[in-house]
C-alpha cells in the first residue's frame, strides 16, 4: 500500500498552528504521496501568510495544491496521489481533500462528512472529462478515467493530465464545545466501515480505556511520540479538547492526535 500521513504539531512560526494530512498514492504512488507529505503543508503555510477571509483562504490553499502540484510533475515520475488534510489555527479549522480521501468529525455524538470524494463517476468531474474528450466507465467494478483511474481530481498523474484536476474542496469551520474528534482516512479505511456511523463507535471505544501516561504528559504540556500508537499530545488553547485521528488503510494503524484548544 502506498499511503503515509504527516502530522506537525508546531508550523513555523506559530505554536497555535498545526496540520495534519492522510496521503494515499495511487497505483504505485508511494513517491507521489511522499512528496505530498513533504511539502504540502510547507506550500500552505506560504501561501496562507496575511489571509484573513474565508474567500482569500480557500484560494490560498488551492494555490498551495497548485504549486505542490507542478514540483511533483517536474521530477518526471508518473504516479499521483489523493490526500485529505485539516490545518488547525486560532479558534477554526481548514479542511481540505482531492481525490477519494475523507474528512469526517463528530459533533455532539454525530457524524459529519466535511469532504465529499472526487470520483470519476461523479457528475460534474464526468461531465467535464467529457467535454475535454475522454471518458469514464466502469472497469473492475467501478467508474474509471480512461478505465485506469477511480478518481477525477489529484496530484501528478501525468499521463491523465488533461483529466485530472488539481481542485480541492476546501472548508473553513469554526471549532465549537460540541465537537469531539476528527477523523482523516484515505479510501484503505472508509472501503472497510460500513459507513460513519461504524468508524464513530470503534474510536469512541477505543477512547474508553484509561491512559493516564498520556493524561501526565497533557497536564506538563509535552508532545509525546509514542511507537506503539503513534499518538501525539498538542496543546494549543486549554480550555477544548479536540482529538484528531489521522488513519491509513485501517483502524488498526490508527494514529491519534490530541489537541487541546
Amino acid at each position: 500500500m502506498e499511503d503515509t500521513h504527516r502530522i506537525v504539531p508546531y508550523l513555523v512560526g506559530s505554536s497555535k498552528k498545526s496540520f495534519f494530512g492522510v496521503y494515499d498514492g495511487l497505483g504505485a504512488g508511494g513517491k507521489a504521496a511522499e512528496f505530498l507529505a513533504e511539502n504540502l503543508h510547507k506550500n500552505v503555510v506560504e501561501m496562507m501568510e496575511n489571509c484573513m477571509e474565508k474567500e482569500e483562504k480557500v484560494e490560498a490553499f488551492k494555490a498551495a495544491y497548485l504549486r505542490t502540484d507542478r514540483g511533483f510533475l517536474e521530477k518526471g515520475v508518473v504516479n499521483g496521489a489523493c490526500c485529505v488534510t485539516a490545518l488547525i489555527q486560532d479558534q477554526e479549522m481548514i479542511v481540505s481533500n482531492l481525490g477519494d480521501c475523507k474528512a469526517v468529525l463528530c459533533r455532539g455524538g454525530v457524524s459529519e462528512a466535511l469532504t465529499t470524494d472526487h470520483k470519476a463517476g461523479r457528475d460534474d468531474d464526468r461531465e467535464r472529462i467529457e467535454s475535454q474528450g475522454g471518458y469514464v466507465d466502469i472497469h473492475r467494478g467501478a467508474w474509471r478515467l480512461h478505465g485506469i483511474l477511480a478518481v477525477s481530481r489529484s496530484i501528478g498523474d501525468a499521463h491523465l493530465k488533461k483529466w485530472v484536476v488539481v481542485e480541492p474542496d476546501t472548508r473553513v469551520v469554526e471549532l465549537e464545545q460540541d465537537m469531539e474528534f476528527l477523523v482523516l482516512a484515505s479510501d484503505g479505511l472508509w472501503d472497510m466501515v460500513s459507513n460513519q456511523e461504524d468508524i464513530m463507535l470503534r474510536v469512541q471505544a477505543q477512547r474508553k480505556t484509561p491512559r493516564e501516561n498520556e493524561k501526565e504528559n497533557l497536564i506538563q504540556g509535552l508532545v509525546n511520540v509514542s511507537p506503539s500508537s503513534k499518538l501525539r499530545l498538542v496543546s494549543l488553547v486549554k480550555q477544548k479538547t479536540l482529538y484528531i485521528y489521522v488513519c491509513s488503510l485501517c483502524v488498526s494503524y490508527l494514529s491519534e492526535t490530541l489537541v487541546v484548544m
